[in-house]
């Protein structure tokens, strides 16, 4: 019990499932998030009603999850957005579930779930088709993959509002990256239509999303992965256009995340909406702090990479020192407490840590590592040189993760369904992306195959994928296409300085090769450029890209 909710809550765990099969309860899973504010509403208007929370104390076993904290369940429960209320037998399979459910929704539902667990017992639940063991359909890496996802741009978009799909808006950042190099005038209304609905321009940062198809009705909260993503969406708008309506909402996202989900050395996973009311921060122990717009400030080492990776991609841009220091304070950080021999953990501080070897984490550690050696150099951070961690993060993600070409989300053990196993396609392909830079950065071409193999296994379905894993279209056109590579020698050259600006977010960089100060080697398969000023590399990089 809180002081939000009069339900009895457990933990997840072993525990609460002995439980629930010992009494032969079935189980109401409570699935929030702390900058969720439905859920915090559901709280207070339905779980603190007295009757249905003796109802569900006295009929069910109910657990409660942080979504942010334990992000396996998420992915295995979640009834479509949060909070979700899913109720399930005592072995974890779910019966029947919601999002967000007021005092009369919640008796009906309540009611619905005996009758079901009175007929049909144990038997009620079913196996959702994602875990039931079955691989996904394997095919060719082939240049249809990325011609069918470019072609989905036009498809589904919203040609009077921006962005894609007619119902909530959702930024989709990774489609706009993916839609600046295939499609630039919807990825770039779909960015004027984000910053001009979603950016805050009193405080920075943006909201998650809308709930309107007109970017209208904005969820208000603030997380730090889609800030971060977002960070580095509007950075490469700039890069493409040099205009500064796409720069102003980056350098703005970059100051938020520095001053109001900065931890000193860290960022915090969220901000609850402003709206002035005064609730608790949850600092990284997980415990209640000073009042303050509802905040989590646990460091989370996947949401943390992809900021290092945005603010690192923004300092290439810019020189701007700020996104470079915190960058490197924030990557030292998770060196030295979140890697352990190639082994990346979600979270950890003094009550605690979360779950390893979380396949989302691995991934983003290395790009963010890969990212850091083409902006920063060879220099350690944390100890450890940017390469030689990201093999190790790497290496342990493949001998531990990749199960018959693809990677499954984490280690396939514990309550519920986390036994059983989960390949989900956008962090196989955030891994698989990963890798290719690793490959290149490190000349070792079997990163590239590994690369090849994930994005191949889920080939077989190429038709049936659309604008919301826009990246595996990316990925799969770097896997049949020779890399834009640029080496050169010193870091902070001139020459650098060019290199990092070259329209060409998929381009690879790399100072303090063996190329001598003062050059660059400009190369793109066979075709190689040599350059010695700005203006050379530039036309280097015209001469060797296709179709430039």
């Amino acid at each position: 019990m809180s002081d939000e909710t009069r339900v009895e809550w457990r933990r997840w765990g072993a525990a609460a499932f002995e439980e629930a099969q010992a009494a032969d309860k079935p189980i109401l899973l409570s699935l929030t998030a702390t900058w969720c504010s439905d859920c915090h509403e559901m709280d207070a208007e339905t779980y603190a009603e007295p009757r249905i929370a003796a109802n569900i104390n006295d009929g069910f076993v109910p657990i409660r999850v942080d979504v942010d904290r334990q992000p396996r369940i998420r992915e295995r429960y979640n009834m479509g957005g949060f909070p979700s209320t899913v109720f399930l037998t005592p072995e974890g399979l779910p019966m029947t579930g919601a999002t967000f459910m007021r005092p009369t929704g919640m008796r009906q539902v309540i009611e619905r779930v005996r009758e079901v667990w009175e007929k049909k017992g144990h038997d009620a639940g079913r196996m959702p088709r994602a875990l039931a063991g079955d691989k996904p359909p394997a095919g060719e890496v082939a240049p249809r993959i990325e011609e069918h996802i470019a072609g989905q741009l036009s498809v589904v978009f919203d040609e009077q509002h921006g962005g894609w799909g007619d119902a909530a808006k959702f930024p989709m950042p990774r489609t706009i990256e993916f839609a600046l190099k295939r499609d630039q005038r919807r990825a770039l209304q779909t960015l004027d239509a984000v910053r001009d609905s979603l950016y805050d321009p009193v405080e920075g940062g943006f909201f998650r999303y809308a709930s309107k198809a007109n970017w209208a009705g904005q969820n208000r909260e603030k997380t730090l992965e889609s800030n971060a993503a977002l960070l580095r969406a509007f950075a490469n708008g700039y890069r493409y256009t040099g205009d500064e309506a796409y720069l102003d909402p980056a350098v703005g996202t970059a100051d938020f995340l520095e001053s109001s989900l900065w931890t000193g050395t860290g960022f915090g996973g969220s901000m609850g909406p402003a709206d002035g009311t005064d609730y608790y921060l949850l600092d990284e122990e997980g415990r209640e702090s000073a009042p303050g717009p509802r905040s989590d400030l646990t460091v989370y080492a996947g949401g943390n990479a992809l900021a290092v990776d945005s603010l690192l991609v923004l300092a290439g841009l810019t020189d701007d020192k700020e996104a470079r220091t915190f960058a490197k304070r924030t990557l030292g950080r998770i060196a030295e407490d979140l890697v352990d021999d190639g082994v990346v953990t979600h979270f950890s501080s003094g009550g605690g840590a979360g779950e390893s070897l979380l396949l989302q984490d691995q991934a983003r550690v290395v790009a963010a590592l890969c990212r850091a050696r083409q902006v920063l150099g060879t220099d350690s951070i944390g100890g450890s040189f940017p390469l030689e961690l990201a093999r190790a993060v790497a290496d342990t993600a493949i001998d531990t993760l990749l199960d018959d070409e693809s990677f499954l989300d984490g280690p396939d053990s514990g309550a519920g369904l986390l036994s059983h196993p989960l390949r989900p396609i956008d962090a196989n392909v955030e891994m698989a992306n990963a890798l290719v830079d690793l490959a290149v950065l490190t000349g070792d071409d079997s990163y590239r195959e590994i690369a090849t193999e994930v994005v191949g296994a889920f080939a077989g379905a190429w038709d049936r994928i659309g604008v919301q894993v826009a990246e595996y279209g990316a990925v799969s056109a770097r896997l049949l296409r020779d890399p834009l590579v640029i080496e050169l020698g010193e870091v902070g050259s001139d020459l650098h300085r060019a290199a990092l600006r070259v329209a060409d977010h998929e381009a690879i960089i790399i100072p303090e090769s063996a190329v001598e100060d003062g050059q660059a080697r400009v190369s793109n398969g066979e075709q190689t450029r040599e350059a010695t000023t700005p203006e050379e590399l530039m036309q280097a990089v015209s001469a060797v890209t296709p179709d430039a």
